[in-house]
This record gives C-alpha cells, structure tokens and sequence, in this order.
C-alpha cells in the first residue's frame, strides 16, 4: 500500500500554497481555545513541509506573530510571499459539536483577508505544485495567471462559493488536475446525491482527479482509473478536527513532490500518507500535533493503517 518517498525533503519540489493564515476560537467537547494559529494554508504548509519545501502565499494583520512565521521558516517554508497589511488578522469563531461531527460558525470576521489579492513574488512564478484553498474562485484565477506550466494544480473549494460564485468557480475547475472537496460539498457541486455519478459530472467540468473527503469515513479517488477508497486511521482520542482536510491535501502534494511521479499508483498511495498526517492533526488543538511529528511517526501510523485493511492470506 505505501512507499517510502524516493528523494529527501531538500531534493522535492517545492509547493505553492495559496489560502488563509489566521486566529481560531475554538469551543471543542474537550476544552476551548483561544487565538489558535490556524487558516487553510498554515495547516496545508506544516503537514506539505514533512516532505517537500513550501512557498506560501497569504496575509496577516499586524497583530500575527512573527515567531509563527520563524518556526514556518525553519521547516523550510518560503513565508516570503505572506504579506502583513496593516489591521487585524482573519479571525473565525466556531463551535464542534459533542461527537465532533459538525460544527457551527459564531463569529467571522475577515478584517485584513477582505483585501487579499495573492501577489506571487517572482521566484514563485516555477512552483511545479499549486494548492489552492478555499479561497475566492476569482482569486484562484489571479494566482493561476501568475504561474508558469505547473506539472499539477490542486484547489479546495466550500458551500459558500458552490452558491454564490459558480460560474467562476466553474472557470477555476476548468482548469485544475486535481479538486479536493468533502461529500457535502460534492452533492451541492454536482446537484446530485449519489456520489458516483456526483463525481462524474464533477470531473466533466475539467478536473481530472476528484478526492472526496468523508471525515471518519475515510475518502475516495475517482479518476480515468476508476474509484479508490481510503479508510480513516481510527484514533482513540479526537480532539480538535479543526484543518484536518487542509492538512490533508498538503500531504498529498507533499509525498507527491517526494516521490516526483503523478501517476494513478502515487496517487493513490499518496492518499494513505495524507490520511496519516491529517489523522494526527485531529489529535491535538489546532496544529499543535503537526508541529511535533516527523517522517517516521507517519511511517509508523501508515503501518498501523496497513495492518487494519490488510486481510492475509
């Protein structure tokens, strides 16, 4: 089921992420936490740097730490492109439910993210790997213009952009290889409940490869090789689920820089190393947990995940 990556993180290629930098409270069954460091691309950058160097593009007001930006740099995050305007961070208030199964917004407010226009610095023109988060479908346009030839694209999306802004949405599909969404999203996308023939008429609109995410379900790959599914490591403790998904794509463009092929194989084996990571995140408060694995633990669990599906014989 899995491999090791086949070059060193220094030897990857880097990934461009592009998305949300930001402060989380977070009301949780377990505890509640104040100005948690979270948004799309801060969950996506620390779970990609396990593998492959990271350029990130986002905003933050002057209120955001700089330690933050420091430690992203020592993991071999590009925080160049990460602009500090003048005003307060993004800031999202949210409460999980007891089985931490949904969870309801109390508080949005988007302060210095309201203005955000992704301005790529020159020397991120290359990047051969581009994560989009759920970022505005125009802004996503505006960072594909800013590219040159990128081997693959990978774009997040949310309910709020399916409802209000499909034709550019509809623009942005049209041009990625990759889509990342979870089932909700998917029915509201395609305006049909089977997931089969939701993700059929999905992948018509452009994207070659759907990855539909299905929290403790785990999450399925539909692509010209048929459907894969991937079981979720079952934890005995869940926490915070806050950027699991976030977490999980940037794995996922991370093993495949790693492993420098694109093909349905790699795909589908990078689909267990980012349930790996992404389970670990759900371990800790924010990215708490992300911070402290390294490679092995993830090989480690990876084994485990091996040892659940794995029917002998």
């Amino acid at each position: 089921m899995t491999s090791y990556p086949t070059k060193n993180k220094e030897a990857a290629d880097p990934i461009l992420i592009v998305g949300s930098m930001a402060f989380d409270d977070l009301e949780l069954p377990s505890v509640n936490a104040k100005d948690v460091v979270g948004g799309a691309a801060t969950y996506a950058a620390y779970a990609a740097s396990l593998f492959a160097p990271v350029r990130i593009v986002a905003v933050v007001g002057e209120d955001f730490p700089n330690s933050v930006l420091e430690e992203l740099s020592e993991r071999d995050v590009d925080v160049s492109g990460v602009e500090r305007a003048k005003g307060k961070t993004f800031r999202w208030v949210g409460r999980y439910a007891q089985n931490l199964a949904s969870r309801e917004t109390l508080d949005t407010q988007l302060n210095v993210f309201a203005d955000f226009r992704p301005k790529l610095p020159p020397s991120y023109a290359d990047s051969p790997y581009v994560l989009l988060g759920n970022i505005q479908p125009q802004l996503q346009l505006d960072v594909l213009a800013q590219v040159k030839s990128p081997l693959l694209v990978a774009a997040d999306t949310m309910n709020f952009w399916i409802t209000g802004e499909r034709k550019k949405l509809t623009e942005v599909l049209s041009k990625v290889d990759l889509l990342v969404i979870n089932d909700e999203e998917l029915r509201e996308l395609a305006d049909i409940h089977n997931i089969r023939r939701a993700a059929a008429a999905v992948r018509a609109l452009g994207p070659k490869r759907l990855i539909v995410k299905r929290g403790e379900y785990g999450s399925m790959l539909f692509d010209d090789q048929g459907v894969f599914f991937m079981p979720a490591y079952p934890l005995e403790e869940e926490i915070d689920p806050t950027g699991a998904g976030d977490s999980f794509a940037g794995a996922l463009l991370g093993y495949l820089s790693a492993v420098g092929t694109l093909d349905g194989g790699a795909v589908r084996r990078g689909l267990a190393f980012a349930t790996a990571v992404a389970s670990f995140c759900v371990e800790g408060v924010g990215p708490a947990k992300l911070k402290a694995i390294q490679r092995a633990d993830v090989m480690m669990r990876l084994e485990a995940l091996k040892t659940l599906i794995h029917a002998g014989g």
